[in-house]
């Protein structure tokens, strides 16, 4: 049965009477042709023919006319409008003529790879016809799932054109790049398909990957041409700009044709789920090929689950889809789908990409996307062959979802949202910064380390100068003395070299995530079942959470948060679960600030810190709680960027006097203000979080906090902030648009409010908001928030010491707080100590018993006198009164060695000596042990005058002149290294490869 007659039946149903809104008939586009082929350097009609092609279309002739002439370039035009052939037509013809050069073609997901491989090697054994003396031209998809017999193969004989993945470019092929020598000297080109999907943290961490890999690529002589592939953006050239840094030209005026569409619009009055079940059975009734969109991995398992088992007949024929199933689950759902042996698939955005699941007939989305641009293209994936499609909206009862069924013509005329993405998180920065000087050690002066001059996230108060010089370094900079601070990147003696202090440190990194994932796994066993966001599983997976894979459910039934790990055991309930927690919010710098009606609004960097306090258990069925239960989980805390809205005094005045909530009042603000942000930046409300305070002792005033949920922050807000007046009036619109009556999950409720969206007042939201944006309140009268001293003296902003400190040696890991140390130290009366012993750790039965050693000599330095005081084991009392006297106590293995000794001797308590062991300082930046020899030998170019064995010797031949100038030169030289770090903050040591570094130091 045609899908006219599946719409018409739609429309005339009953049991949807009142609940389309809108529906829709987007004619058909023609199609705009090229007139005449690109300028190919081979005549490549006879290829086209052979495809089937008679003419391309007019965007496919402009952006390969751009690519072969060498010009980075996007293509950002609607689904099936042949992009893949724009960048493989210009690599066959690169080919042709030098079949040596080489193509990396990196696709977000793996499935995208694998199902692009048959086509690509297609194309290249047709080209090769044309060119029969050529060598085999070859193309293989390079994986985590490829074994590594195979990963051998391809790095030693690479293949002309290698699909890959960010993942694989991250973890195997820019760490590793010496064994890629031969591929990386001929890259020719650089395909990145479905850039538009690298925003956000994903789209932060690839700025540095595509930076990564530039700098590879230069190292090696290599100039490559990237070639972006987009679906219809606002700002396609700007994201592949600040991905790569490179100047990138944009193609976007499509030319191929589209099938007629019919789009309806949903409210879902019985529940959006319910409703997209129905939608699913009527269209497995006719046969009409189905793919089903969801929001959350949890409603695409439930929706296959309730479809399958009131249609028991065809539940062989629906199937879910999402990211954490098994990669040999989703080929074989994907291959199912395209054969038409599957007629509905229930999937989350996994599927919103360019795998051939066949063509399709109709689109059902369960809730808005969360973008105009996600929207259509999902649409895109049905009527690829120009054939008549559907398109159906259910809305959740969600802020977005109802406010475009309130304003349908929002919906249809409103433009693609913008991309964005953050470089500068600082940790991202930081952690691609490690990665990159593993890759190859970073040189001063290089294009990577250089300050960006497009920064927006500076100061803009006068009473922040204090900060303005580091800030103008750029972020880069202030992560690059961090990271030196902390001792994950090494600095060279001359000062322009930096290595990283780990070997491999890329496997720390997610790329997807700014924190690493934690493994699911059946009780018991080690059965894998996919894995989950750490942040996510305190909300998520905490023990008692009812998890959902493949249909089945499972219960946690332990969350290891520490060691990162999750089990759960199948189990049947009639219950999902949902996560409370409560949350707090520093502001820890302030970027910029306005006023914008009758309030402030500011904007900067907030630190968060929210504890999950137990779990809702709710039936399946109504959604009515049956129970919460508490839990013992520690806070997660992190820095992000947002955004904070002041309300008068005036206002929470005039609502209490009238006797309303004002509590509920602002935090029914906060949860409409995140459900509408989307209308302003491309996100979802997943990527945003809120707080709502009645008295914010910073602000001195209530105060509604809209943030980024990911630490370091994506830039949202920042976007929020520019359009503030746009964004109050929206919310204002929201909620007064929506007619029920105490507020519900069209406007001031949210379906992932920590506390259960209590309390909730809506009518005082709507007061607050009308107050604000009339002006009514009287003249807006505000503070900037206090920040804390503390902001400044936990390192938070580096400063340098005095004009010119930059030439210091160590220079750019200076703090105020160290200067104060540094006038500090000049008073302290310090003692340096070292002991020898009577006796070897193998004489009294190994080092743990170091107690029974005895002590042939104790030498300690006086800083009061200047001396050096020698004492024997029966001065060790004498010793422990000298002691007692000083400041601090510095020594070499003091704690693990030297004390253990001395305390077989006396009663006296030399842990609580105030002491700072040096071996333990380098250990702790580094994470492995130094020798004092060697550190002394590197720093100082000094050495000690024997060894303990040695010493030993002396002691059984009776000659303790030579102990004590033994012992008294590894004082000497202790010394020394103790004063050079303290007056340098680094000491020098020789890394595995063989350079010489700072290891950095601060007492």
């Amino acid at each position: 049965m045609s899908l006219s007659e599946y719409i018409q039946s739609l429309k005339a149903y009953k049991g949807f009477a009142g609940d389309i809104v809108c529906h829709r008939t987007l004619d058909p586009v023609p199609a705009r042709y090229a007139g005449s082929l690109p300028g190919f350097s081979h005549d490549l009609s006879l290829l086209l023919e052979d495809l089937g092609i008679s003419r391309l279309y007019s965007h496919q002739q402009t952006a390969m006319d751009r690519i072969l002439s060498g010009s980075h370039t996007v293509i950002a035009t609607p689904t099936a409008s042949g992009k893949s052939l724009v960048y493989n037509l210009p690599v066959v013809d690169r080919l042709l003529t030098d079949p040596s050069a080489t193509a990396l073609y990196l696709f977000p997901l793996k499935a995208l790879a694998r199902d692009q491989l048959g086509t690509v090697q297609d194309l290249l054994v047709r080209a090769r016809s044309l060119e029969p003396d050529l060598p085999v031209l070859k193309a293989a998809v390079y994986d985590g799932d490829v074994t590594s017999h195979h990963k051998a193969k391809i790095r030693r004989d690479p293949p002309q054109v290698l699909l890959s993945n960010p993942e694989m470019l991250h973890l195997a092929m820019l760490p590793h790049h010496h064994l890629w020598e031969a591929y990386f000297r001929r890259l020719a080109f650089v395909v990145v398909d479905e850039v538009h999907t690298y925003r956000g943290v994903m789209g932060s961490h690839m700025a540095w990957v595509f930076r990564r890999l530039v700098r590879i690529c230069r190292y090696y002589g290599a100039t490559p041409v990237f070639v972006f592939c987009s679906a219809t953006i606002a700002n396609p050239g700007d994201l592949c700009r600040r991905l790569t840094g490179l100047d990138v030209g944009v193609v976007d005026r499509a030319g191929a044709p589209a099938g007629k569409k019919e789009v309806v619009l949903m409210r879902g009055m019985d529940g959006a789920a319910q409703t997209a079940i129905a939608l699913i059975h009527a269209a497995l009734h006719r046969n009409l090929r189905t793919i089903v969109y969801t929001q959350s991995r949890k409603i695409t398992e439930l929706i296959a689950i309730w479809a399958s088992q009131r249609a028991k007949k065809m539940r062989d024929k629906i199937s879910a889809y999402r990211a954490g199933f098994l990669p040999e689950e989703r080929r074989e759902i994907e291959t199912r789908l395209a054969t038409g042996d599957l007629l509905c698939v229930v999937s989350t955005s996994a599927l919103e990409l360019g795998i051939d699941i066949g063509n399709l007939d109709l689109c059902i989305l369960v809730g808005y996307p969360g973008t105009i641009m996600s929207t259509w293209q999902r649409a895109g994936r049905v009527g690829r062959d120009g054939s008549q499609s559907a398109l159906v909206l259910i809305a959740h009862e969600d802020a977005l979802d109802q406010y475009f069924m309130n304003h349908p013509d929002v919906f249809f005329d409103m433009p693609p949202e913008t991309a964005l993405i953050n470089p500068d998180n600082p940790v991202i920065c930081k952690a691609h910064l490690v990665c990159a000087a593993a890759d190859l050690a970073l040189k001063k002066g290089e294009p990577m380390l250089m300050p960006d001059p497009g920064a927006s996230d500076q100061p803009t108060f006068d009473r922040q100068k204090t900060n303005r010089k580091t800030a103008a370094a750029g972020p880069v900079q202030a992560a690059l003395q961090k990271l030196e601070a902390s001792g994950k990147l090494l600095r060279s003696v001359n000062n322009d070299i930096w290595y990283a202090a780990q070997k491999s440190p890329h496997r720390e990194v997610n790329l997807r995530g700014t924190g690493r994932t934690i493994p699911i796994f059946l009780e018991n066993t080690r059965r894998s079942l996919g894995e989950i966001d750490r942040y996510r599983a305190f909300f998520d997976t905490h023990e008692g959470a009812v998890y959902l894979h493949q249909g089945k459910s499972y219960v946690v039934t332990r969350f290891d948060h520490e060691k990162g790990s999750v089990e759960v055991i199948p189990k049947e309930v009639n219950y999902y679960t949902r996560a409370r927690s409560s949350k707090a919010t520093q502001i820890i710098e302030i970027l910029d600030s306005k006023i914008v009606k009758a309030t402030r609004v500011g904007f900067g960097r907030l630190r968060i810190t929210e504890q999950v306090t137990g779990y809702d258990r709710k039936l399946v069925a109504t959604g009515r709680s049956i129970g919460m239960v508490p839990l013992d989980l520690p806070p997660l805390t992190f820095d992000t960027r947002g955004l904070w809205i002041q309300i008068p005094d005036e206002i929470r005045d005039r609502l209490e006097s009238d006797r309303m909530h004002f509590m509920g009042g602002i935090h029914a603000m906060e949860h409409a203000a995140i459900g509408i942000m989307p209308l302003l930046v491309m996100t979802d409300r997943n990527d945003l979080g809120g707080i709502s305070i009645p008295f914010h002792d910073q602000v001195q005033t209530a105060a509604v906090f809209v943030y980024d949920a990911v630490p370091g922050g994506l830039g949202l807000c920042r976007r929020a902030f520019e359009h503030a007046d746009r964004f109050l009036h929206a919310t204002l619109e929201t909620i007064t648009s929506c007619p029920c009556t105490t507020g519900c999950p069209a406007c001031v409720h949210s379906p992932k409010c920590g506390s259960g969206n209590r309390p909730i007042d809506k009518h005082a939201a709507r007061q607050i908001l009308e107050c604000i944006i009339s002006g009514s309140a009287g003249p807006a009268k505000f503070q900037l928030p206090d920040l804390p001293a503390a902001a400044v003296e936990r390192n938070e902003h580096p400063v340098t010491l005095t004009a010119g400190a930059e030439d210091l040696p160590g220079a750019g890991i200076h703090t105020r707080v160290q200067e104060i140390s540094l006038q500090k130290n000049a008073f302290l009366r310090y003692g340096v100590l070292d002991i020898e012993t009577r006796r070897s750790a193998a004489e009294v039965g190994g080092w743990n018993k170091a107690e029974n050693m005895g002590v042939s000599c104790a030498v300690l330095y006086d800083s009061h006198s200047g001396r050096f005081h020698d004492y024997s084991q029966d001065q060790v009392p004498a010793l422990c009164e000298h002691l007692s006297l000083l400041d601090r106590v510095v020594g070499f293995n003091l704690i693990r060695f030297d004390y253990k000794v001395l305390a077989g001797l006396s009663d006296f308590d030399f842990y609580r000596l105030p002491t700072l062991d040096i071996l333990m300082k380098v250990h702790e930046v580094l994470g492995y042990r130094l020798s004092l020899d060697h550190l002394a030998q590197n720093t100082l170019g000094a050495k000690k005058s024997a060894d303990g064995l040695m010493a030993l010797q002396w002691w059984q031949q009776g000659e303790m002149d030579k102990i004590i100038e033994y012992c008294t030169q590894d004082v000497r030289v202790t010394r020394d290294l103790y004063r050079f770090g303290r007056d340098n903050r680094f000491l020098i040591f020789t890394n595995k490869a063989g350079h010489q570094v700072r290891v950095p130091v601060s007492w």
